[in-house]
């Protein structure tokens, strides 16, 4: 047990997916799980373990943001022994070539927080998606015919900008897909505790043009992002 987590030891499998909302990861875990037990609700951040195919996998929300992904994730991987993490959630796109619905698999994941300063200076570290699951999840999309992208993600620290397009143009000219908000803090602690992280995320909206896509469809995405979250996860 943690402040944050009143599982214990055991309570988690090896497989854990990772989205921001808790009542998505109570979603997940009711529409894909078989015989799902809630094993943590400390904050009303929930966590659930059941199985899928057979094989035992959990889902535990995160909230939103880095500093709170940080607290679960590092626990996930320290307390609970967690060894493979994917989460799944929505970007904003950076361009016109990524569009509402499209999925990225967020090769890596700059940011503009401040988080990791104490520990790398004066370095600056680049996280990176474990490239396993990454070349597992390009297949899957390839196989199941998605309209997908791979490419950097962007988490930032803050979400509304008087300008957003124009906050992370520079980003867009250097390759960067999408922003979103946890991607590169899960990278990070994947790398340094040695366990294996991929960010998996739906382009809910475009920065550049404004589009947008409605819950219904956000739902229906949602599906998508679990099963490629899953089968690449249990390979």
């Amino acid at each position: 047990m943690t402040p944050h987590n009143e599982a214990e030891k055991g309570d988690y499998a090896e497989i854990v997916l990772l989205p921001g909302d808790p009542l998505r990861a109570q979603w997940i875990a009711e529409n894909f799980f078989e015989s799902p037990r809630q094993v943590n609700g400390v904050r009303n951040c929930l966590g659930f373990t059941g199985k899928w195919q057979g094989i035992p996998v959990s889902v535990q929300a995160t909230g939103m943001g880095q500093p709170s992904t940080a607290i679960y994730v590092h626990e996930l991987l320290n307390v609970y022994e967690a060894k493979t993490l994917i989460r799944v959630g929505t970007c904003g796109g950076l361009t016109t070539k990524v569009k509402v619905r499209d999925v990225v698999l967020g090769s890596a994941a700059s940011t503009d927080s401040a988080i990791n300063t104490p520990v790398f200076a004066p370095y600056t570290f680049a996280p990176a998606a474990d490239f396993e699951l990454l070349k597992a999840a390009d297949d899957y999309a390839i196989a199941q015919m998605l309209e997908y992208h791979v490419g950097g993600l962007v988490s930032s620290d803050t979400f509304y900008l008087e300008d957003p397009a124009k906050s992370y143009a520079t980003l867009a000219k250097h390759g960067v897909l999408a922003v979103e908000m946890e991607a590169s803090t899960l990278y990070t602690l994947a790398a340094r505790f040695g366990a294996r992280a991929l960010a998996i995320c739906t382009v809910s909206d475009c920065l550049v043009t404004g589009e947008e896509i409605g819950s219904e469809d956000r739902q229906s995405s949602l599906d998508t992002m679990v099963e490629m979250a899953l089968t690449v996860a249990t390979q």
